[in-house]
């Protein structure tokens, strides 16, 4: 079997339910030989993990999913390989962590507009001092009764559509690649497929992205050969993974079969590790 990686995945620092330890001996368990665990707007779980992940084999790829805006529009763009001890980094994914908190009282406030009753406090005690973000807000809908799990709790009520325009800080997808550079590491636009289309993905390119996530649950079969063909082409990295939010109990699902090759992540580092040699990186 050729060595695997899964290069998204979410702990309990941000909005999964895996410990950072668990998401390391699960990929264990299922045989991969690389794992970045990217939780939203922090990389906390890095440190909490990587010595298991040395303890068993494992590479642990430092990684971050990190929000920003697209033309008004709520954007992903992962981080990997980055500098783990930049100072300027932390402080910057700091005041992300300020805006994450903004955005979900802006969202409870348009909720309790339509009639539901939710209160800062218990989406915050639902996170449980982890990045505040939208799954919690789902939990707290889902125990009153106001939706019967996280998928119908998107569909009624939490969807950008349902939303519509709420006031948030987020930065500029530009200064978010730019930021990811100026620390040595490779910038990627996450699960483009249900976001972009294929005018917009020529603009991330244009300004510097240095790669496409094109395995994901989400894409369909003719979707990540469109997106490899497209990184090919273009002369970019390719990643991929399993986006994977759940517990132990659901893991079987996607971890370890929604994966990329270990090639792809030693191009990645090749890359990183050349970056880092010419970038006047950000302490």
């Amino acid at each position: 079997m050729l060595p695997k990686a899964d290069l998204h995945i979410h702990t309990r620092c941000s909005d999964g339910r895996l410990t950072p330890v668990e998401a390391v001996e699960l990929a264990h368990h299922k045989k991969l030989s690389a794992l970045s665990v990217t939780d939203h707007d922090t990389f906390e779980a890095y440190f909490q993990a990587i010595d298991k992940a040395e303890e068993l084999g494992i590479e642990l790829i430092p990684g971050v999913e990190i929000t920003s805006l697209f033309r008004d529009r709520e954007c992903h763009i992962l981080a990997y390989y980055f500098d783990v001890e930049t100072k300027f980094f932390a402080e910057f994914l700091s005041s992300q962590r300020v805006a994450r908190r903004e955005r979900i009282k802006g969202i409870i406030k348009t909720l309790n507009k339509a009639g539901l009753e939710v209160d800062y406090d218990e989406v915050r005690a639902e996170a449980n001092g982890a990045n505040i973000g939208r799954p919690h807000v789902a939990k707290v809908l889902i125990s009153k009764g106001y939706a019967r799990n996280t998928h119908d709790a998107f569909i009624r009520y939490l969807s950008t559509e349902r939303l519509g325009d709420i006031e948030n800080t987020y930065p500029d997808f530009k200064e978010v690649i730019d930021i990811i550079k100026s620390i040595g590491g490779a910038s990627i636009l996450a699960h483009p497929g249900r976001m972009y289309s294929s005018q917009e993905i020529n603009e991330f390119v244009k300004c510097g992205i240095d790669g496409l996530e094109c395995i994901h649950p989400s894409h369909s079969w003719e979707m990540q050969k469109k997106y490899t063909e497209f990184t090919e082409q273009n002369k970019l990295l390719l990643t991929g993974g399993s986006d994977y939010h759940g517990g132990k109990e659901q893991a079987y699902t996607h971890v370890g079969v929604v994966s990329v090759a270990m090639k792809h992540c030693t191009k990645m580092k090749r890359m990183t590790d050349q970056r880092k040699q010419i970038v006047d990186l950000k302490k």
